[in-house]
């Protein structure tokens, strides 16, 4: 039985050969789907040229989730650990947020709820990157989604339950990049961001982090609650020698 890795994102999940069915095999407990609202239908895939009719996000995620939370009396793994969906939003906010609300609506029993600043944890939480409708959401007493914060909202004291996750681009913060020695203002700056988070109840990840040991072991070492990777196996193998 694979043993869930809580601190496991898979990135871009929707390019490995299986959508989620990879990431869970090497017991990855966070993934993330990249959606276009196309023709009525949440497309998954990077780019526009990139889709196709039927790799929706109900068929490659909710449902097989769905399938695996009944068969698991509640959870995504039998150990009852539950799972991120990031659901990064590439354009048009708003008009795919609102198809989103009626896509997870059947699959309801299953995902975490949001309601009047109260978290109400189930085997998923959906969380909105990219194109946030965050005016939208924040209007909401109760919802099915949160949102994927920037390390500026750290200071704006915002609701746990609409921010849960903090998230920015390594390249944006960071000189170092996986070779060498980390500086010291780095690794401090890494320190007081990671602190800062979890401080207010807060998760914390960094996409286009270093995807390789030195680059894991900086974030493993400093507390990053996520550590972001298209290298599942990898990674997998990484976190249990740590363990």
């Amino acid at each position: 039985m694979i043993k869930p890795l809580p601190r496991a994102h898979a990135h871009n999940d929707y390019a490995h050969p299986r959508p989620l069915l990879d990431a869970l095999e090497q017991g990855f407990c966070s993934v993330e789907a990249d959606i276009y609202l196309e023709g009525g239908k949440l497309l998954v895939g990077h780019d526009k040229k990139d889709l196709k009719p039927e790799r929706t996000l109900t068929s490659l995620y909710l449902e097989p989730l769905w399938q695996r939370v009944k068969a698991n009396r509640g959870s995504v793994y039998p150990e009852a650990t539950p799972l991120t969906l990031l659901v990064d939003i590439k354009t048009d906010g708003a008009r795919v947020y609102a198809a989103l609300k009626e896509v997870l609506r059947p699959y309801a029993p299953m995902v975490t709820r949001f309601e009047n600043g109260k978290i109400q944890r189930r085997a998923i939480t959906v969380i909105l990157s990219g194109d946030r409708p965050r005016e939208i959401l924040a209007a909401e007493q109760n919802r099915l989604a949160a949102l994927d914060g920037r390390p500026d909202d750290l200071g704006k004291n915002l609701p746990v339950a609409l921010f849960p996750l903090i998230s920015e681009s390594w390249f944006t913060l960071f000189k170092w990049y996986g070779s060498g020695l980390m500086g010291a203002a780095d690794r401090q700056k890494l320190s007081d961001l990671v602190a800062q988070a979890h401080t207010q109840g807060r998760t914390i990840r960094f996409w286009a982090a270093p995807d390789n040991p030195a680059g894991w072991e900086v974030c493993w070492r400093a507390g990053v609650d996520y550590l972001n990777t298209d290298k599942l196996a990898e990674l997998a193998a990484f976190i249990r020698k740590q363990a």
